[in-house]
């Protein structure tokens, strides 16, 4: 395993990221694919063996029982210290006012019960899961603050929005001296890249961590583009990221099936290697739901693409609308 820095802090994480989504109650919140404890915890305990410090998770998932899953499997698994647990904020809760978003009251209330589910007394990154339209940023960046100085988050990060937004919110956080992000989770991979256009360069110039979610495209890069899994039919949310009738996405597909087979290794891999070898990407966030998933993701970190494969793969991409934020 590699291990680099969370952006400009002093943060050490692996350069494969665990993302846990996977884990958690099935049927309970809109993710009907997801895999019980008993079966999850050997994954988590994988992950550890293969030297995966960082695990991503969110109080949304699976109604808060992700959260408890983890929280469980890395206290029975490694020391505290060990480990760098992320969550996110954001999604309701419940139903009615106050329910989720990011104002003082959301912000203060939701981080409380993820530590209640994770059983832990702080988590070293809470992360904005989406931008709040209806809460002043000032109340939301001095909230996250005060989390941070409450010993309750050791850093902070944000995910998927425009540029501008994020850009609006970093610098208001330097003007008021507030704690700074320090990590962008945001959704990039061979067939939506969008993010390359100006996220990307902002998190360099910024010093900003990235942490790319669905880097396989919920594992579309994997298979051919007909083929299909009993997450692709059931993930409600995952059809609207991508429908694979795109000419182009199917292209990219078929690029990435030539490269590995030229290379004898697991389309995964190759599609994985392409998130990594982009020098703004910190680490991908991946899912596991079969052993070898996470085997893949490990192997990918030795492959450097030639400059050759690399135009072979992003050749057929064409622009796409901006999918998984609003």
């Amino acid at each position: 395993m590699e291990y680099t820095k969370l952006g400009r802090s002093g943060l050490d994480v692996s350069r494969i990221v665990l993302g846990c989504m996977t884990y958690g109650v099935p049927d309970r919140g809109n993710h009907a694919w997801t895999l019980d404890e008993a079966t999850s915890r050997p994954f988590l305990r994988k992950a550890l063996d293969l030297g995966i410090n960082t695990f991503d998770t969110a109080n949304s998932y699976s109604d808060g029982t992700s959260e408890e899953i983890v929280g469980r499997a890395l206290k029975d698994f490694a020391p505290r210290d060990e480990v760098v647990i992320a969550t996110k904020t954001f999604f309701p809760m419940r139903k009615g006012p106050n329910g989720g978003g990011l104002s003082r009251k959301a912000i203060m209330h939701s981080v409380d019960a993820s530590l209640g589910r994770l059983g832990t007394d702080y988590v070293d990154l809470l992360q904005i899961h989406r931008y709040d339209h209806t809460t002043p940023i000032e109340e939301t960046l001095e909230a996250l603050h005060d989390v941070v100085k409450a010993g309750k988050a050791r850093y902070i990060g944000a995910s998927s929005m425009f540029t501008w937004q994020f850009a609006q919110m970093v610098y208001t956080s330097r003007l008021h001296g507030w704690t700074e992000f320090v990590s962008m989770q945001d959704h990039l991979n061979l067939i939506q890249r969008e993010e390359e256009r100006e996220m990307l360069p902002f998190c360099e110039d910024e010093g900003i961590a990235v942490l790319p979610w669905s880097p396989l495209a919920r594992g579309r890069l994997t298979r051919d583009a007909d083929a299909s899994s009993t997450r692709q039919t059931s993930d409600n949310y995952g059809s609207t990221l991508y429908n694979g009738a795109e000419a182009s996405d199917r292209a990219v597909i078929e690029a990435v099936a030539k490269v590995a087979a030229n290379r004898g290794v697991p389309r995964a891999q190759i599609a994985l290697a392409w998130v990594l070898n982009k020098p703004e990407v910190t680490a991908p966030i991946i899912g596991a739901s079969k052993p070898h998933h996470l085997d893949d993701a490990v192997a990918s970190l030795d492959i450097v693409l030639s400059p050759e494969e690399t135009a072979m793969l992003e050749r057929p991409y064409v622009p796409h609308a901006v999918v998984g934020f609003q």
